[in-house]
């Protein structure tokens, strides 16, 4: 952590699973890093969010007919609080993908201290407002007959973005790829298809330095080069 950007360890950080080496290790770099300190400020937030899930979600699991990423988040959070049992390490994915459940998904969010007065609107939540230039866009290859659906939002000269694809094989070796107007691409992430991404889809987050105005498409191709789903944006 003293050289290198390590979101997932700024997340075991913030949850307080680090040991007394790891933490001491994370607080020098943050003492030299203000783009981590920033990150470590986002993350504090989304850790102050995540107390406002009820312990029953986590441990009964979501309701019949929730919506698929909730139930898909929770199904992870479940399979992390055990996990760091035998593992002191939280990714920094899983705590966003639940904040953003949290926040997005409805009908789990409980306001500690900030509930609406008695005869206010319940169940409905605002949804947060994307940065300005965010681009949004959906897709089902029809050959392979693989579904993405993505988000890219811009940063200084480059992008994040977050996909969630759907209809690719267990096993499968993917890369998300960021292509450029004139035909540049960059690799945003990679992963290996499991079970549960087979079965419920993948969603990941990654970065990539292309200009957003120069973003042209996002596409998931394999390991060979071969396509498996493009979403223009």
């Amino acid at each position: 952590m003293t050289t290198n950007h390590d979101p997932q360890l700024l997340g075991a950080y913030v949850l307080g699973v680090l040991d007394e080496r790891e933490a001491r290790a994370v607080e020098d770099h943050l003492a030299s890093c203000p783009r981590c300190g920033g990150e470590l400020a986002e993350l504090r937030a989304m850790e102050e969010a995540m107390g406002d899930v009820p312990p029953e979600a986590l441990l009964d699991g979501p309701p019949e007919g929730g919506d698929l990423l909730l139930r898909r988040t929770l199904r992870q959070v479940r399979a992390e609080r055990g996990a760091r049992l035998r593992r002191r390490q939280v990714g920094l994915g899983l705590v966003a993908a639940a904040v953003a459940a949290v926040v997005l998904g409805g009908g789990f969010a409980v306001g500690r201290g900030t509930a609406p007065d008695v005869g206010a609107v319940q169940g409905t939540t605002a949804a947060p407002v994307p940065p300005a230039g965010t681009k949004l866009g959906s897709a089902t290859d029809p050959v392979t007959g693989a579904r993405m659906t993505v988000q890219v939002r811009p940063a200084a000269g480059w992008v994040r973005v977050n996909a969630s694809v759907a209809g690719v094989e267990q096993g499968e070796k993917c890369r998300l790829i960021v292509v450029a107007k004139d035909g540049r691409r960059a690799e945003a992430g990679s992963w290996l298809v499991s079970p549960a991404g087979e079965e419920d889809g993948t969603n990941l987050d990654g970065s990539a330095l292309i200009a957003p105005e120069d973003v042209a498409a996002i596409e998931v191709r394999t390991f060979d080069d071969e396509r498996i789903v493009t979403v223009p944006v």
